[in-house]
């Protein structure tokens, strides 16, 4: 999420703010991506090897293209989040307070 509230008043601190928000999307997007990897690996390997059906079915190239349609899923998935929500989190910082009670 964003670092702190921010007040943009010209266009390079806006670009500075998009960069930062989607440099958090991608770092985000990246540790997810990671961790599905590894949960989808391990699983996958293992089956591979006991799993009578999967080991005559699923050869090297399906195993890896079932590891890494989850990992870009999960990374799409996150960083798209991440950089909505901070997108939104720095509109709301941006708002002026109005003076209606």
């Amino acid at each position: 999420m964003a670092k702190g509230n921010v007040t943009v008043n010209s266009p390079l601190e806006r670009a500075s703010l998009a960069k930062r928000c989607a440099r958090e999307g991608v770092m985000a997007g990246a540790k997810a991506a990671v961790v599905a990897g590894i949960a989808t690996a391990i699983p996958t390997l293992a089956s591979v090897r006991m799993v009578p059906w999967a080991k005559a079915n699923l050869n090297h190239t399906a195993q890896a293209l079932i590891i890494s349609t989850v990992a870009g899923a999960a990374y799409f998935i996150v960083a798209d989040k991440t950089i909505l929500a901070t997108a939104r989190n720095n509109s709301f910082n941006q708002q002026k307070p109005s003076n209606n009670p």
